[in-house]
């Protein structure tokens, strides 16, 4: 593609960057990106997504945006409030960078829409703050053989995991989702606004490390912090030949909607 001079201005430090360069950002302006939730984790990925030039973001999210929604995520603004969350975020990234198109869907991510929606993208992002969902994204992921990043925040945690095809995925690591209500949510337990900044950053720099071939990504490596400390730790985890969806016989062979739970983050202590 050949870039114009108000483009080349604009991505002058990735492209001055050696491990970037030109053909790095064409494959960021060519990248199609599917942000599941545009909340606390949605929105800085989307954000920094679109600054990176990112061609083609989807942002998938049922909800409006809530007063009570601003102390974290950020792509949204007090005038925004009752608005869907996903023409919000459509607004703040075409003022940000009008060379990104954006596709909302104001629907929730279901065992019924999933593959559907997830097989025009290169990427998902995980942004969501339920089990359910997450379970759902990563099995409809491995199933498409659709690479994706995994974010769980809650109170002053956080983790990641990025899984390509081949190795370990959520439910290697995490299994089959908890019983509903065996985990606080983070209205009722609370959650440091920043930790979704520091977290969805993170999984921003996940997508654009894997759109121009960058780095060393999270894979088979569970990432997470906590910011009462700012400690991180990595944890190295395997590909379970016997889990449910990628192991050598899987059980799992259609997506399930799982009943409702809550915002995840497992303790590692």
């Amino acid at each position: 593609m050949d870039f114009t001079e108000d483009q080349i201005q604009r991505y002058s430090r990735h492209i001055i960057l050696q491990d970037v360069g030109v053909e790095g950002q064409e494959r960021i302006n060519k990248g199609k990106v599917l942000i599941v939730g545009a909340g606390g984790l949605g929105a800085p990925v989307a954000l920094y997504l679109a600054a990176a030039g990112v061609g083609t973001i989807g942002i998938i999210d049922g909800d409006v945006v809530d007063l009570s929604n601003l102390q974290r995520q950020v792509i949204h603004f007090t005038a925004d409030v009752n608005k869907a969350k996903v023409l919000s975020a459509k607004e703040k990234i075409n003022q940000l960078n009008p060379d990104v198109k954006v596709i909302p869907y104001y629907d929730l991510l279901t065992a019924s829409n999933a593959s559907d929606i997830i097989k025009d993208y290169d990427f998902v992002v995980d942004g969501t703050d339920n089990f359910p969902v997450k379970f759902l994204i990563n099995d409809a992921c491995v199933q498409a053989g659709k690479p994706f990043s995994h974010g769980g925040i809650l109170r002053f945690e956080g983790q990641t995991i990025t899984v390509l095809p081949g190795t370990a995925c959520y439910r290697c690591v995490f299994h089959s989702p908890p019983p509903p209500n065996a985990v606080p949510t983070c209205s009722q337990a609370g959650v440091l606004g920043a930790i979704a900044g520091m977290l969805g950053t993170i999984q921003a720099a996940e997508v654009l490390k894997y759109l121009t071939g960058v780095g060393d990504l999270l894979t088979n490596r569970l990432l997470t912090f906590n910011a009462k400390t700012m400690e991180f730790r990595t944890i190295k985890v395997k590909h379970n030949r016997r889990c449910a969806v990628c192991g050598d016989h899987p059980t799992i062979t259609e997506l399930i909607d799982y009943e409702q739970a809550t915002c995840e983050i497992k303790s590692k202590h």
